[in-house]
């Protein structure tokens, strides 16, 4: 599929446009007007004829509509932002994720270049720096410069300065020269970058996606990852960051599945020494590179001995349901597991920020030495039948319960869970929907739909001892299984945890060559930090 992108148009959802302008109604307003519009070839749908069958379509909308009846059929690529509806338009077959990214790149380059937040009338203001950018990045409907640094060399910017002394022919600014003759010219990183202070940062940071069967064998578990790097170096630095694994640094490749790399990372370099980075990075912060890990130790699943221990989960959960005489409770047990500072092997003070390479004594707490464990809640959905709970109990921390949405909401501060190595719980007991002979009851007494026939006798038997009939435990029984239908089918744990992370991945180092690097002054060491952080919300799931 090589098709071409024939146009960008953008729309204000805050402003409207009306039928009439004596009738400003409701019914006669038309959402959205059109503030930017930008043609690259072709004669492609106009925004005020796209945008009637954009809404054409029901809501939920995605972010591809074909429209099979418009001259010419035409492919309508949406994506939303702040208030602000971006639409690209295709009468060709072409790569969706192509232009969807696209527009993802359209919106970092405007906020990068024109303002941040990215409004309409930030827009409007800077409409001759928005065509220059939206030409630069698609030339003819085909992609091309789509990196901020590169587009800022390319995008004429008009300065008070240049209002002011606009008719004087002044000679122009000379760039400050770096002696970079012998760099090849990079599209990520501008020219003459300047800082004071030389720092890199590593955040590794990583979000689980745990299914556990109900007897707490995991069904599917993995940790999508990526590596947020931030450099603020003078020059052009040419840089090296190591990991390594649990299993060793050779093996980094094989837990690190489907890695997707930033332009500036070198692919030869990777696939000679995986588990090596080597780049010249854009300035400031980016995202480095991001992968994903099978957490099923060894077997990828297949084998039935794996539970959910041998993940070593911070949170391990268990739920029981069809408690009660009734079968109208049930109850949810978390226990918090210690976890093991795998990643401060590294050596004490190699990294962390805010700390000196001469630190002595404990890791603190959100260090890889000394995980620490925040924002631990557990969401419990419900079916529609129940109409409320009547008992909440929790062992720790606020439960609540919303009834409109049908979910139950369980919280544990942070200050509750240190010190304590008990299993915590919640109970809690269903009230069902209301019975037959509840919803038709009349209180005057006289409903046409009621049976007024005695046909009890006039002499009861005499009771059993014990004050049970002989058929009690299978009324209870018949009880439990029909309000079984009222019991939770699963929930769902999140949390997130400073200093650790699941797949056990860590950087061993990060290097900055100085024979390689150029524009830097002699001597320079930037100072190096690096955090982990592993995320969970919602994605450790235990089914019932």
């Amino acid at each position: 599929m090589n098709g071409l992108i024939e146009a960008l148009h953008i729309y204000d959802d805050n402003r409207f446009e009306y039928h009439d302008p004596l009738t400003p109604s409701a019914s006669a307003k038309r959402p959205r007007k059109p503030i930017l519009s930008h043609t690259y070839t072709g004669r492609p749908l106009s925004a005020k004829h796209l945008l009637p069958l954009y809404l054409e379509h029901p809501v939920p909308r995605p972010n591809l509509i074909y429209l099979p009846n418009a001259s010419p059929a035409t492919l309508i690529f949406s994506l939303t932002h702040a208030n602000l509806l971006f639409l690209a338009t295709s009468s060709t077959e072409i790569e969706p994720l192509l232009v969807i990214e696209f527009l993802h790149r359209v919106i970092d380059a405007f906020e990068d270049i024109i303002a941040a937040p990215l409004l309409a009338s930030e827009i409007e203001r800077n409409y001759h720096v928005a065509a220059q950018i939206l030409t630069e990045m698609c030339d003819a409907g085909t992609i091309n410069t789509t990196e901020p640094n590169a587009l800022k060399e390319n995008v004429e910017m008009e300065g008070l300065l240049d209002k002011i002394f606009g008719g004087f022919n002044l000679p122009s600014k000379t760039p400050i020269s770096l002696n970079l003759s012998n760099t090849p010219a990079l599209p990520w990183r501008s020219a003459n970058v300047r800082h004071t202070s030389n720092e890199m940062y590593a955040d590794v940071i990583e979000t689980l996606s745990v299914t556990l069967a109900p007897s707490g064998r995991p069904l599917a578990a993995f940790a999508n990852g990526s590596i947020v790097f931030t450099a603020k170096v003078s020059g052009v630095p040419d840089i090296t960051v190591s990991l390594s694994s649990p299993s060793g640094k050779h093996n980094v490749g094989g837990i690190m599945e489907l890695p997707v790399f930033h332009p500036c990372v070198r692919l030869n370099t990777w696939k000679e020494r995986p588990g090596e980075l080597s780049f010249i990075p854009p300035d400031g912060r980016f995202i480095l590179a991001g992968y994903e890990v099978d957490l099923l130790p060894f077997t990828s699943g297949k084998s039935g001995n794996s539970s959910a221990n041998n993940l070593k989960l911070p949170v391990t959960l268990e739920m029981k349901t069809g408690l009660g005489p009734a079968g109208l409770e049930f109850e949810v047990r978390l226990q918090v597991n210690k976890i093991l500072g795998s990643q401060s092997t590294s050596g004490p003070g190699q990294f962390g920020r805010g700390i000196g390479s001469g630190r002595v004594g404990p890791p603190h707490a959100g260090s890889p030495g000394a995980p620490l464990l925040e924002g631990l809640s557990v969401t419990i959905p419900l079916p529609e039948d129940v109409r409320n709970l009547s008992d909440i109990r929790p062992s720790r921390g606020d439960a609540s319960f919303n009834p409109g949405e049908k979910v139950l909401e369980w919280q544990v501060p942070t200050k509750e869970l240190s010190g304590s190595t008990s299993p915590l719980a919640l109970r809690c007991t269903v009230v069902g929907p209301i019975d037959d002979e509840v919803q038709d009851f009349d209180p005057s007494g006289f409903a046409f739909n009621h049976d007024y026939s005695y046909n009890e006798p006039y002499q009861s038997a005499p009771a059993k001892a014990g004050g049970k009939t002989g058929n009690s435990h299978e009324q209870d029984a018949k009880k439990v299984a029909q309000n079984k239908i009222l019991m939770p089918s699963s929930a769902s744990v999140s949390f997130t945890v400073k200093g650790w992370l699941a797949s056990g991945l860590k950087v061993d180092s990060i290097l900055l060559d100085a024979r390689k690097s150029r524009g830097m002054a002699e001597g320079v060491k930037p100072y190096k930090g690096v955090k982990y952080l592993t995320v969970s919300k919602g994605g450790v799931e235990m089914r019932c």
